[in-house]
């Protein structure tokens, strides 16, 4: 069915737009490709300095894994600023993708079996948890997936969000890529409409890759 639908969407109709995005890697936090801030020190202690730096106040925050730290503090630097009150929650989606599933949470959750199972890591061992918690802080109720690949697939994603705004499933969608190994992480999104604010990037590959490699 997935297969059907992005060969049904190959030719996509209405040109989409990148009307911000987001990327959080080593150690560096940046808005449209501009740096908004930088530490050094250890993954934990980093996820905290950007939430005490963004004056987040959902206490929440401190319960989630480190999948749904990254996601979580990635989306709200990607939709700060930004006007997204008009358009219906049931129209807002999110699709996000990774290479290492919800394996970070899932090891230490295993280390926890060998004594206590602990119930607050075996909820985070799904990746689609990360979609959860952003939607739910935000009150998003539209189409949600989460996809595995090996690599950062840009033209899966042009086609399958590409799909779902013509076929008006969405209106707006937060899009990318959100992976997070031991100390090893990575956060670029990208928030997508059809109608374009100033001079905006235009949905593409290429675009999407260029970013996405900005802070290598």
């Amino acid at each position: 069915m997935l297969q059907q639908f992005l060969v049904n969407n190959k030719n996509l109709s209405t040109e989409k737009y990148i009307i911000s995005s987001c990327v959080i890697s080593k150690n560096i936090v940046a808005k449209n490709s501009e740096q908004i801030f930088s530490a050094n020190n250890d993954l934990q202690s980093f996820f905290i300095d950007i939430y005490h730096k963004l004056k987040i106040d959902y206490p929440k925050f401190y319960k989630m894994d480190n999948l749904s730290k990254l996601g979580y503090i990635a989306s709200e630097v990607l939709l700060k600023d930004e006007n997204v009150q008009e358009i219906p929650k049931d129209k807002i989606g999110v699709v996000l993708t990774n290479s290492n599933s919800s394996l970070d949470a899932d090891e230490k959750y295993f280390h926890t079996v060998r004594e206590i199972a602990s119930p607050a890591l075996f909820v985070y061992t799904l990746p689609n948890i990360v979609i959860g918690e952003i939607c739910i802080r935000n009150k998003f109720k539209g189409e949600n997936s989460f996809f595995v690949f090996d690599n950062f697939n840009s033209r899966f994603l042009k086609q399958y969000v590409g799909g779902l705004f013509n076929n008006n499933v969405v209106q707006l969608c937060i899009c990318g890529w959100v992976d997070v190994l031991g100390e090893n992480y990575k956060a670029v999104l990208f928030l997508v409409a059809t109608k374009p604010q100033q001079q905006m990037l235009l949905f593409t590959e290429e675009n999407m890759n260029t970013i996405f490699k900005k802070f290598e």
